[in-house]
């Protein structure tokens, strides 16, 4: 793979009602990518408040596509992207992400690297705490034995734990099989081969989806300790809706890699997950199981009036 040119550098943002949260992620663009020369493209999904407003006050030079619905992440990655032309790199951030210094470059030395298609930095929180963001690929026994013993535990052994939970493999470089991603930075060589992203997920999995079919064309992802981002996070633990989505999503995901036959047990144990959670009184455990038992929600988990 050739070295990543900076001037061919492109930023994609998808935004959705985030005009509070545009102002610090462009600021915070200026040190992360350091004296790298790049482009910002933004996807705008149907916001209704004033963020296009607020990216052509303080970002007149971007290129902004205003998608005219919220078509969901993937689509306005997929959508940013074309807008913005040919590129050595595209770096993908959500808006409520904060770059810190250099956060970029070290992104791109990781690139450098043979057959390294994807690059994640170590993330924390809005309160510092570091996010636990990599990944192995989703498994029968895994989400058997989140469901028994929890994430956190389950996470401390590789076959068992989905999430990467030892805090020591996030202070040294590391190639998980995806990462939680509202921080990535994607070679052009991987961009060309893998793209588009798949935009029946709305939201949720759709990272999961491009990582391990990233994966499976023969680029690696690598997690760079010394590339640092704040993710403030979302709401989709405390939400009933979006947790709902993101269960179905993963039912959904495993049945699309893995087939009808064999979803049906990985079904079984978020079913079970859930339902143990919904009886303790969780209401985002209670939609997720309501979910899981309707097949026409279940078949069809898209689109912003799914939630409702």
């Amino acid at each position: 793979m050739s070295p990543a040119r900076s001037e061919d550098l492109t930023v994609v943002v998808v935004t959705f009602n985030s005009a509070d949260l545009v102002p610090d992620l462009l600021d915070s663009l200026k040190v992360g990518l350091g004296n790298l020369t790049w482009r910002l493209a933004v996807a705008d999904n149907a916001s209704t408040d004033d963020t296009v407003e607020v990216l052509q006050r303080l970002a007149p030079r971007a290129t902004i596509v205003e998608m005219g619905r919220n078509a969901g992440y993937a689509a306005g990655i997929n959508a940013a992207t074309a807008a913005s032309g040919p590129t050595c790199a595209t770096l993908v951030l959500n808006p409520d992400v904060r770059l810190e210094p250099e956060c970029v470059p070290e992104l791109l030395r990781a690139l450098e690297e043979e057959g390294v298609g994807i690059a994640v930095p170590r993330l924390v929180d809005g309160h510092g705490e570091l996010v636990r963001s990599m990944r192995r690929r989703p498994t029968i026994l895994r989400a058997a034995a989140d469901a028994l013993i929890g994430a956190s535990r389950a996470g401390r052994f590789a076959a068992l734990g989905e999430i990467v939970t030892d805090v020591d493999r996030y202070e040294r470089p590391s190639a998980p099989d995806w990462a939680e991603g509202s921080t990535q930075l994607v070679s052009a060589d991987c961009v060309a081969s893998c793209w588009p992203w798949d935009e029946t997920f709305f939201l949720y999995s759709e990272e999961t989806e491009f990582h391990l079919r990233a994966g499976d064309s023969g680029f690696a992802m690598r997690y760079v300790p010394t590339a640092r981002a704040i993710h403030l996070g979302g709401e989709s633990t405390t939400s009933p809706g979006l947790w709902s989505l993101l269960v179905a999503n993963r039912v959904k995901l495993f049945a699309q890699r893995r087939g009808r036959l064999l979803a049906v047990p990985y079904w079984s144990v978020l079913l079970l997950r859930e339902g143990s959670r919904a009886v303790l009184g969780k209401q985002t455990s209670r939609r997720a199981v309501a979910t899981l038992l309707d097949p026409r929600r279940l078949a069809s988990p898209r689109g912003p009036e799914w939630l409702s």
